[in-house]
């Protein structure tokens, strides 16, 4: 299916799970396998001459299946993807079609494995232990290095949380310019807040991840603009990459608001959050006195495989479809950088879908991923804050069972909402963001790392070669590019 099923294939061959089935769930399903086979055997047989045995309905109902599997297994995975694409992500995939044209455009291809395989091992974190990461690095790491990474994450995920409500602020604005962005603003963090407290995040962001399709409409721009197809397939495969100073701060903004250090976080809280809302975790073990290593079957991790595979591949192909729109309708007028740009001239690139409604459709895509990517934001910083001070943690709680946790999201937010008011361009405001995520995600990565292999930590399901393989890649690519950043100024 992917190249992390492939590794999944190989883990779980040498790392075979034990006779004990993951669930009752598991089991019955295995069973329920075995039976359907030999009742399609059996039917093969009986079927009368010349009509279509049971067995080709069997296998009609058996897709129908799979497909509904896949779908019921989409969650956390598909979630952290989508807010991949966060107002965030578009400035900067804009800004890199706008400046370079197809010259980032392989990017989007190398990232998909990349940030695949770095979201399967914080999820394998997650599933394997019953905690999250700043849980597992307060656990098994000095509590200097917890400090250090709760200070880069809380920082890093403020700065994006306030570039992304005033894109959000700016894109309302477009469509009710008599209404300030400032006070825009203000309502869109009342918005987010009270959602939060008032509705679970569960809830309310199984709705919005479908205005994520919105994002979509960027492929249609794509057929309905002069792309030139040629050199945007040419430019999959043979790398474009300049030495210089602007195009080396790019890549590390693509790397960074694509391999970003708040989904690290947030990847592996959710899929315990989801073990405890399906009741696989029953007691809740925060100073992990009881340590445990949880017995995953096959099914929970082709499951979690699936999942995260479907999320981070909607991600960088909505990647890809943003920057080569972008070269087809502002580079072809001539190149633009981060300084020559607003949120009007991004807008305008939907224009040959939309026409004159081209900042509606903005303004509901920017809005409604901007809605669900500042709660993760604010919330993947939290859980590491929750560590640090050891308060009650989770989205799955009410806001009386973990005060401390909201209100420190709510603060964050806040802190945040500052930027509208400090004056930074929205555009400016969203590319560096991401420049700053693709710094802090480095150190992040190698923690991970070392987490992903650690038997004492993750018992047999340690990462596979191909998973190592990967995310040393990832590390050693995010580190070269800035370095650059660093020595090309």
């Amino acid at each position: 299916m992917t190249i992390l099923r492939l590794n999944s294939a190989i883990h779980l061959r040498k790392t075979k799970p034990r006779s004990v089935p993951n669930s009752t769930h598991d089991a019955a399903t295995e069973t329920a396998g075995s039976q359907n086979q030999g009742s399609s055997e059996r039917s093969k047989a009986s079927a009368p001459a010349g009509q279509p045995g049971p067995h080709k309905a069997h296998k009609a109902g058996g897709k129908d299946k799979r497909i509904k599997h896949i779908l019921s297994v989409l969650g956390p995975g598909v979630v952290t993807g989508a807010s991949d694409d966060d107002p965030s992500g578009i400035g900067t995939y804009s800004v890199a079609g706008a400046q370079f044209g197809y010259g980032t455009v392989l990017v989007s291809l190398v990232t998909y494995p990349l940030s695949a395989a770095v979201q399967e091992v914080c999820a394998r974190i997650g599933l394997v232990t019953g905690h999250g990461l700043a849980a597992i690095i307060k656990h098994y790491f000095p509590r200097w290095v917890l400090y250090v990474m709760a200070f880069l994450l809380v920082g890093a995920n403020t700065l994006n949380i306030g570039a992304d409500i005033e894109a959000m602020a700016g894109s309302i604005h477009l469509n009710l310019t008599v209404v300030p962005t400032a006070l825009v603003a203000l309502l869109v963090v009342a918005l987010t807040i009270t959602l939060l407290v008032l509705m679970s995040y569960k809830t309310y962001s199984k709705y919005l991840k479908w205005v994520a399709l919105v994002l979509f409409s960027y492929m249609i721009v794509a057929f309905l603009s002069n792309v030139d197809w040629g050199l945007a397939l040419k430019s999959l495969i043979v790398p474009a990459i300049k030495l210089d100073s602007g195009y080396i701060t790019t890549l590390v903004a693509i790397l960074g608001t694509t391999i970003s250090p708040y989904m690290f976080f947030w990847q592996a809280n959710m899929e315990v959050e989801e073990k405890i809302a399906s009741g696989s975790i029953t007691s809740p073990d925060p100073q992990m006195k009881r340590p445990r290593k949880l017995i995953l079957g096959r099914r929970a991790i082709n499951d979690m495989y699936i999942d995260i595979n479907v999320g981070m591949f909607y991600s960088e192909l909505i990647m890809f479809f943003i920057i080569i729109s972008t070269v087809s309708t502002i580079y072809k007028t001539g190149a633009k950088d981060v300084g020559q740009l607003d949120l009007a001239g991004i807008a305008q690139v939907l224009r040959p879908l939309a026409g004159n409604a081209a900042f509606l459709l903005f303004t509901l895509g920017i809005v409604g991923i901007g809605l669900l990517a500042i709660p993760v934001l604010a919330g993947s910083a939290t859980y590491a804050l929750s560590e640090v001070f050891g308060w009650d943690e989770g989205l799955n709680k009410k806001f009386h069972a973990a005060k401390g946790f909201y209100i420190a999201i709510i603060l964050a937010t806040l802190v945040g909402l500052v930027l509208v008011f400090v004056g930074v361009d929205p555009v400016a405001a969203l590319y560096y963001s991401a420049v700053i995520n693709g710094v802090v995600a480095v150190p992040l990565l190698v923690v991970i790392f070392l987490i992903g292999n650690n038997k004492k930590i993750l018992g047999e399901r340690t990462s596979g070669k191909l998973s190592n393989t990967l995310l040393i890649i990832t590390t050693f690519l995010m580190g070269a590019a800035l370095a650059g950043l660093f020595f090309l100024k």
